[in-house]
């Protein structure tokens, strides 16, 4: 069986309507706990947070008549696992201007698994200012974590075993919105 065959193994769980209507819901989530979201800032994880934080921030502003400050968080140089894989490229890390420091930082990514990502956002983070305070937006959160990490928002809960992969597509990307659900490619 080739990658395409299992790629259409894969069943969607959330098609572009449910991605909507989860980061509308998301949006007004954080504009009920920061009181407003005067003092948020959203740092998406490249690639697809970044675009995920874009959405977001232009729900915050439907939501609240002003526009969020929104940038992204290159980790590539944070991760632990840099030598276990080919190199990468850095991707774009874009403060916003007025900075970090004294606010709400929301971090956004795509899928929240082992919790790796997040830890190496912190630490990059930490290199760049200091938030009065950081919260974890995510699209899926599908378990399986090795730290002490937890999302503020999740788009969809979806619990999976270690035999499966969550794929996020995006228009921005991938053409398309929808998150799948399949099988993990046997080892060759």
């Amino acid at each position: 069986m080739d990658t395409h065959d299992r790629q259409s193994d894969a069943r969607p769980v959330l098609e572009g309507p449910d991605i909507a209507r989860v980061l509308t819901r998301i949006a007004h989530e954080i504009v009920e706990r920061a009181k407003g979201a005067d003092d948020v800032v959203l740092l998406g994880i490249p690639t697809r947070g970044v675009f995920l934080a874009r959405r977001i921030a232009d729900k915050l502003e439907q939501i609240t008549e002003r526009k969020v400050p929104c940038g992204s968080l290159d980790i590539t140089m944070y991760r632990d696992d840099l030598r276990m894989h080919p190199p990468r490229a850095l991707a774009r890390t874009e403060i916003p201007a007025d900075g970090l420091d004294g606010k709400l930082v929301v971090l956004v990514d795509d899928v929240l698994f082992s919790g790796r990502t997040i830890r190496a956002a912190l630490d990059a983070l930490n290199d760049i200012g200091r938030p009065r305070a950081v919260q974890l937006a995510v699209l899926v959160d599908r378990g399986h974590r090795e730290l002490p990490i937890r999302a503020d928002y999740v788009g969809k809960n979806l619990p999976t075993s270690l035999r499966e992969t969550v794929k996020v597509q995006l228009a921005e990307e991938d053409g398309r919105d929808t998150v799948l659900l399949g099988a993990k490619p046997a080892p060759q």
